[in-house]
């Protein structure tokens, strides 16, 4: 299947990336951290709101993941000293295991050559061993661990990973 990836620009599609975020949050992640952090988490980074502060004021760039049916994901990224910070990399359950997260991996690349950027970062939580398979297999290797206090007595505990890009001269 066909696999397009947009900007995510209107309050609508932020809304409709919300709805998603808070859809695979539920079903992915209870088996990782508490419903409590999961509610949390969804309303300091993943609502309507927030998407549209990181999007307005922190220099974020989201993009929908669509096939010829629905939107299967999405995806948020940000441009650091050099690098590509992979801040959000989802795709709903329905739609693993099709390629779509090989196709955004290799649209990441793309980005990033574009740009002028030699690595993409991103966090990911250490016992998330589903995750850290699938961007081991993207070429990531695991740089450092991290612990940060998200507030409400909650902390996210993660590997940092990181992917060197090829930049051609």
């Amino acid at each position: 299947m066909e696999l397009t990836m947009s900007q995510v620009q209107t309050e609508r599609e932020m809304e409709e990336t919300a709805v998603l975020a808070a859809r695979i949050w539920h079903e992915y992640y209870l088996f990782l951290i508490s419903k409590e952090q999961i509610e949390y988490m969804i309303e300091k980074f993943q609502s309507v709101s927030a998407i549209a502060d990181q999007i307005n004021r922190q220099g974020y760039t989201y993009f929908s993941m669509r096939n010829e049916e629905a939107v299967v994901g999405y995806l948020a990224v940000k441009e650091e000293e050099g690098s590509l910070f992979l801040s959000k990399f989802y795709i709903a359950r329905e739609y693993r295991g099709r390629g779509y997260a090989s196709r955004a991996s290799e649209f990441l690349e793309r980005l990033c050559e574009q740009r002028g950027l030699s690595h993409i970062w991103l966090t990911v939580n250490r016992d998330n061993r589903d995750s850290i398979a699938v961007y081991e297999k993207k070429g990531f290797r695991t740089v450092r661990e991290q612990v940060a206090d998200i507030g409400n007595g909650f902390v996210m505990d993660d590997y940092v990973m990181e992917k060197e890009i090829k930049l051609r001269d």
